[in-house]
């Protein structure tokens, strides 16, 4: 029964092992950065269908170089840069009770027969009773509550002059690693003084947080093979 065992768990480990290399190949490729970043990039460009007016043989053109000469710097170029003020709060609650009750009373007999016929032994014929009471209650809260800033990139200009904005923070601490992203379109006009916009002023906003590590590891739920493991060896 021992070795069955062991060779159940060799096999189980095997298949583990492929199993996670399989996957972790499927994910570096579907995930990858670059990836993600053309898809949002094309995503964007095709909800994006208006451009600027331009006079053929006009010299000026709007949201050229020359366009606001007064104004400070801020991002309108590809590569230029942009602060974004990431503030992120939403709560969400719900209630629910319920309380139903229904009850039955039947009762049937004999009064009667010919004959003048004793009925006291018959009576009563029929006699049901029944009783059903229903009472529950459940409740969900969740809440978000996420602020930084961040310092992006412009990675595209459409063609109405809105600009797609791109950051990336990686943060290595105590064997934990931890990746932010955030995408977005802007328009510059809401870009403030000091190169500075709110994340709320982002359409088609993205925020990704993920993690490895220590902490990532202890709060991941367990793929079914890792249980089964996990099983076999008694823990």
């Amino acid at each position: 029964m021992t070795s069955t065992r062991q060779s159940v768990l060799a096999v189980c480990i095997a298949l583990s092992a492929v199993s996670l290399s399989a996957s972790a190949a499927r994910t570096s490729k579907k995930n990858s950065p670059a990836q993600l970043r053309t898809e949002y990039i094309s995503r964007v460009q095709e909800q994006d269908t208006s451009a600027p007016t331009h006079t053929l043989g006009s010299i000026w053109s709007p949201g050229g170089q020359w366009a606001e000469l007064s104004t400070d710097y801020k991002a309108r170029k590809l590569n230029d840069t942009v602060v974004i003020l990431v503030s992120v709060q939403t709560t969400a609650a719900q209630n629910a009770d319920v309380s139903s009750s229904r009850t039955f009373q039947t009762q049937s007999g004999i009064t009667g027969l010919a004959g003048d016929i004793n009925t006291k032994g018959l009576n009563p014929l029929f006699n049901a009773n029944s009783s059903t009471a229903l009472k529950g209650s459940g409740a969900t809260d969740s809440s978000t509550n996420f602020q930084t800033s961040m310092t992006a990139q412009v990675i595209a200009v459409l063609p109405s002059g809105n600009l797609v904005v791109e950051a990336q923070r990686k943060i290595f601490m105590n064997n934990q690693h931890e990746d932010i992203t955030v995408r977005g379109v802007v328009r510059p006009d809401d870009i403030g003084p000091s190169n500075t916009v709110p994340s709320t002023a982002l359409s088609n906003l993205e925020i990704s947080m993920k993690g490895k590590g220590i902490i990532a590891d202890s709060t991941r739920p367990l793929n079914p093979i890792t249980k089964a493991i996990l099983w076999l060896v008694g823990f």
